[in-house]
């Protein structure tokens, strides 16, 4: 019993050596998900290349690792405001000229390497600093579509032009989305929890700067507790149903569809790719052989974008942060994008 209360004092009596173990012990847990996962599919009676050893693998190791991305990015923001309130974050980030804040969140998304559902942590994270809720959705946008991977592989694959043409169109729409998004004023369809926790921050910042490093951690800890106890059903749910998808989900079904080169094809591919989910390095190689089956170049990219930015996984863990209006309008935006894309590419390629 008494080593049990020393352990719990540990955080705030050693501070510092706690962040660094907290810091080992959390990198270790990332690095070993994929051995786990594929450990725990051979412990079953499940052949490893059936769909459903395919769709179990896929669901012990992206669950593991969207909660493990939640936990530390929320608790190193709940210490981040700690020492910068909200209002000077909300300030630095809305930039003093219109897009400026959009343009610095969708860069920031295109050089961290996270899909769809790993985005949605540090959106959250935004929200709580008071980030304006435009420049969040360009991040958000941004992260899972400009993927530095995506960019390397199809700069490999296809050349130059095609990868920059891609990371300018994938830009341009998180930026342009987020801005109108943002012109919207659409802060009221944030659900009522994030709203009520952006106003006790707001309200509770005061006297932060003489803080012990105990108590940020204490702060941190207070907030992983409250989001992440709300969001982590939404997780499971959202990465199972995204384990199905991506373990049953014909390929050849979606060669044969997308291989028609015709006016429609490439709103059928947005919309064949929406219900998917899975990374950008991940729908790569699906790219390159609906390429090599004669589909157009810009109903392909459509389909990959609607794969990584528009997944229904990330749809059901936003539902916990955004009312249905607000989540309709995002992909309503990002899904015109989208097409936009697609059929420039045809034009231009």
């Amino acid at each position: 019993m008494q080593a049990i209360q020393q352990l719990r004092r540990f955080p705030t009596q050693q501070p510092l050596l706690f962040l660094l173990l907290a810091v080992v012990v959390w990198f270790l847990l990332y690095r070993s998900l994929i051995p786990a996962s594929e450990a725990l599919v051979a412990a079953l009676p499940v052949e490893r290349d059936s769909h459903l050893g395919g769709a179990l693998q896929f669901f012990f190791y992206d669950t593991p690792k969207v909660l493990l991305l939640l936990i530390g990015i929320v608790f190193v923001m709940g210490i981040i405001h700690t020492f910068v309130s909200p209002e000077r974050t909300r300030a630095m980030l809305s930039g003093k000229r219109l897009g400026v804040g959009n343009t610095m969140a969708a860069g920031l998304g295109v050089v961290t390497p996270f899909c769809s559902c790993s985005a949605v942590p540090l959106f959250i994270g935004f929200l709580q600093a008071g980030v304006p809720l435009g420049v969040t959705f360009s991040f958000l946008i941004a992260a899972p579509m400009v993927n530095e991977v995506a960019l390397i592989l199809l700069f490999g694959l296809f050349g130059w032009k095609v990868a920059a043409l891609y990371l300018v169109m994938g830009l341009l729409i998180a930026i342009f989305a987020g801005m109108l998004i943002g012109k919207l004023n659409m802060e009221d369809h944030l659900e009522d929890w994030v709203r009520k926790m952006q106003n006790t921050q707001s309200a509770g910042n005061v006297g932060a700067s003489v803080m012990s490093w105990g108590e940020r951690i204490q702060h941190g800890f207070g907030h992983v507790r409250e989001i992440v106890g709300k969001v982590w059903p939404y997780i499971v749910v959202g990465v199972g149903l995204g384990a199905l998808i991506h373990g049953f989900v014909p390929e050849d079904f979606m060669a044969s569809f997308m291989g028609k080169d015709v006016w429609w094809a490439v709103p059928a591919a947005v919309l064949l790719g929406v219900p998917m989910y899975t990374n950008a390095a991940g729908v790569i190689p699906i790219v390159q052989a609906l390429l090599a089956k004669g589909a157009a170049l810009g109903t392909v990219l459509a389909f990959m974008m609607s794969v990584i930015a528009l997944s229904l996984p990330e749809m059901i863990i936003l539902r916990k942060v955004l009312k249905p209006r607000l989540i309709a309008t995002f992909i309503g935006v990002v899904a015109t994008g989208i097409l936009l894309v697609g059929y420039i590419f045809n034009l231009v390629l």
